[in-house]
């Protein structure tokens, strides 16, 4: 029988790709964020106008805690102020900001902490949705908690205040090659990211790592199956489920309808998929490759589902005109259809990915806030924290 839907059914989408890769004779190589070679030369200048001193090396802490030393490519200095560049190095990863010039400068301010402008190359935010107030440097927060950290280590910033500029040469022609612009980040590139490691971008591997993670999680008898789209929604789902061990959770990345895939194949019995606000249009859009090169969120879906929350016409209408799915997530939020906006998400992500398993895999769904802290929306009721 076939699998039946209380909503219309949109195609289900997954990109063809490549039957052969170019086979790897080493592991790819990690490399640095913008953000973590940001942080490094944040504190190379502050040390040296601290010491009146050129820095040759410097040492930051990735979230983790795990210590790295850069080389400081150049370092200069007077009593007013001092700057540092750090060259980024993105390891395998065929990332346009390989080579980019991280340039700190810093100068003292008569207020205590760290006060952040743009320079050269960074992008300044002009449009909501993105975590980052419009006018606002576009650094985003776990760069800029490792940067406040990272000074810390130098100066005691109770008592003394550093002004930072962060620059990239070069670094505008470099976001022509990124999708800053249609996101309302103009003039230069974003310093990015959640864990500080660039870690490669190979279609072929990732998708295999990941049914090797399904095949593994029914090799070892368990017949429940995590999908998480990354590091902090993998957070939440672990909170959500602490009955399950921890192999049962994978980050899927973009390789949705791989897993699913590969779960029919294993004979798993259950699929939770775990995810923020843009993938799960998506995926509610019928698309199963989610990554952005290939797909983009239906923000008129996103505009249906606010009605069918109750939304007015007009509400409706915002959303449509959102700038990003996190966008939409936050005019919800403001409206308080969160909840009912998000449970309605849910439903139709789980409405797909059940179809996709041909109604042979039992799926629930949930939404996490951006943070990754906890459920706001779902399609089981208790799932949901009520906080």
């Amino acid at each position: 029988m076939k699998p039946t839907s209380p909503w219309p059914e949109p195609e289900l989408r997954e990109p063809d790709l490549p039957r052969t890769a170019k086979v790897r004779q080493r592991a790819l190589r990690t490399g640095w964020t913008t953000g973590t070679c940001a942080c490094a030369a944040a504190k190379a200048a502050t040390t040296a106008l601290r010491d009146q001193a050129s820095q040759e090396v410097v040492e930051v802490a990735l979230p983790s805690g795990r210590r790295i030393t850069f080389a400081v490519e150049s370092s200069s200095h007077d009593p007013r102020r001092a700057t540092a560049v750090v060259v980024k190095d993105a390891g395998d990863d065929p990332d346009v900001t390989h080579g980019a010039h991280l340039t700190a400068t810093v100068r003292w301010r008569t207020t205590p902490g760290v006060g952040l402008e743009s320079g050269e190359g960074v992008g300044v935010v002009t449009k909501p949705g993105l975590g980052i107030p419009v006018g606002e440097p576009a650094v985003t927060a776990t760069p800029r908690a490792m940067i406040t950290q990272a000074i810390g280590e130098v100066i005691d910033l109770a008592a003394r205040g550093i002004q930072l500029v962060i620059s990239v040469p070069g670094g505008e022609k470099m976001a022509r090659k990124t999708t800053n612009a249609r996101l309302g980040v103009l003039g230069g590139i974003s310093i990015l990211g959640t864990t500080g490691i660039v870690r490669p971008f190979s279609t072929a591997s990732w998708r295999a790592s990941v049914e090797q993670a399904v095949s593994v999680i029914a090799a070892q008898g368990e017949r429940t199956v995590v999908l998480c789209t990354g590091g902090r929604t993998e957070k939440a789902a672990i909170a959500l489920l602490p009955q399950l061990t921890e192999v049962c959770f994978v980050e899927v990345g973009d390789f949705t309808g791989a897993a699913i895939r590969r779960a029919l194949n294993a004979r798993i019995q259950r699929i939770c998929f775990v995810g923020m606000a843009g993938k799960l249009a998506k995926l509610a859009a019928g698309v199963l490759m989610t990554h952005y090169t290939r797909s983009k969120v239906d923000l008129g879906l996103l505009g249906d589902i606010t009605m069918a929350a109750g939304g007015t016409p007009e509400l409706a209408a915002e959303v449509v005109a959102a700038n990003t799915g996190r966008h939409a997530y936050e005019i919800w939020e403001r409206e308080g259809l969160l909840r009912t906006a998000g449970d309605q998400l849910c439903r139709r992500v789980r409405s797909v990915l059940w179809r996709a398993a041909a109604g042979r895999i039992a799926v629930d769904v949930a939404m996490v806030d951006f943070a990754g802290r906890r459920v706001v929306a779902a399609s089981r009721t208790d799932w949901v924290d009520p906080t």
